[in-house]
């Protein structure tokens, strides 16, 4: 009887909460986990991203303004890049690749290459950068007419996201022809320009899911479809391929020459001209004024016809910008490409050295070809 009288004075509100929590304790023990979403599909990389101050390897579309003429706010989004990955099989990993290419002249066949390659496209964004001369208006109007023919095309060649940047500071040469570009005398001042638009490139493009980032120039208009699985596939930090030129010889035959000299390993002859020059001056490479007796990658392929051996591999200390993968990781240590001389060195060959001084080692494959345009 005494139980009896404890229940029949028991309030009301005390068994009501007894039994809210009785169906919250049966709510939280028969409901799936909170990791079981993580079956759901991966989000598409090709998806427009939501607000005009996304991350700029993200396609947007600017919002229409509201009644009152107002835009809602960006959105606050935090980014893991700890779970970002760079590895020897990026498509099984789904990685994007952010392709960059400072453009001078437009050539239809550079960018047939680029449609050809064999990489995902959705996982692909690109962007350019040109200059605001006569001869670069040109470009971007050839380059907007060819943007348009493929984001409009058929969905599989479509790439993730196209930018392009005009460049807000004078070249220092008026003249793009192959001759004019590569006069010893020029070399400083035009490569100074180059790194300065290499930069402006890469630190408005990359956003937080790039995983890689390939330069690859405006005339480098042939290599194999599989470029970005090829040198992926090694999983270094920095690796270039061996830049060749197709050419007429003299027997009126097809051949090859070597047509990039920046990709080296160092020589003390090159260290002692160094420790003579002034702190701004800049060493060369294949320029017989400035002998280095550096070993040029360009000078030890294996161009016969039955020896070639595409997976060889051997350590750089400086590296051409012609064709150059690197992990993004690199980038974002703070490795860019030195407008002023670094240890003496200019553009790609400067970047080499600041990875390097960053702790990340080049790499260079002497017989996997790209080919340069012959003018």
């Amino acid at each position: 009887m005494a139980m009896a009288r404890s229940i029949r004075r028991t309030n009301p509100i005390t068994l009501l909460l007894a039994a809210l929590l009785v169906i919250g304790f049966l709510f939280f023990v028969l409901s799936p986990p909170s990791h079981a979403s993580s079956t759901s599909p991966p989000p598409k990389h090709n998806s427009p991203a939501s607000n005009p101050l996304s991350p700029a390897t993200a396609p947007f579309r600017k919002q229409s303004p509201q009644a009152d003429g107002k835009r809602t706010p960006p959105p606050v989004v935090h980014y893991k890049l700890n779970n970002l990955t760079t590895s020897s099989n990026p498509i099984a990993n789904q990685e994007t690749v952010l392709i960059l290419t400072p453009l001078a002249r437009f050539y239809q066949e550079y960018w047939d290459n680029l449609l050809a390659l064999s990489y995902p496209h959705h996982l692909i964004s690109i962007g350019f950068i040109i200059p605001k001369t006569k001869e670069g208006n040109a470009a971007t109007s050839a380059l907007q007419a060819a943007i348009a023919k493929t984001q409009s095309g058929p969905g599989p060649k479509r790439f993730a996201s196209i930018t392009i940047l005009r460049q807000d500071f004078d070249p220092p040469l008026i003249s793009q022809d192959e001759a004019e570009r590569h006069r010893m005398e020029n070399q400083a001042a035009r490569r100074a320009a180059m790194s300065r638009a290499r930069n402006s490139l890469l630190f408005t493009t990359i956003g937080p899911s790039t995983a890689w980032v390939l330069w690859i120039d405006a005339d480098i208009i042939e290599t194999p479809n599989s470029l970005i699985q090829d040198l992926a596939a090694h999983d270094k930090p920095v690796i270039v391929p061996n830049c060749y030129q197709r050419f007429t010889n003299d027997d009126g035959k097809p051949d090859i020459r070597p047509y990039d000299y920046n990709s080296w390993q160092d020589s003390p002859q090159a260290h002692e001209l160094a420790k003579n020059m002034g702190p701004d001056d800049v060493l060369l490479e294949g320029y017989a004024e400035m002998a280095t007796y550096r070993m040029l990658m360009a000078k030890v392929a294996d161009t016969s016809s039955g020896g070639k051996n595409p997976g060889r591999i051997i350590p750089l200390d400086g590296v051409g910008g012609t064709a150059l993968l690197v992990k993004a990781e690199v980038h974002r240590d703070g490795a860019m490409f030195p407008p002023f001389a670094f240890y003496h060195l200019l553009e790609t060959e400067g970047f080499a050295k600041m990875a390097r001084r960053l702790g990340w080692s080049c790499w260079g494959l002497p017989n996997y070809f790209v080919y340069h345009y012959n003018e």
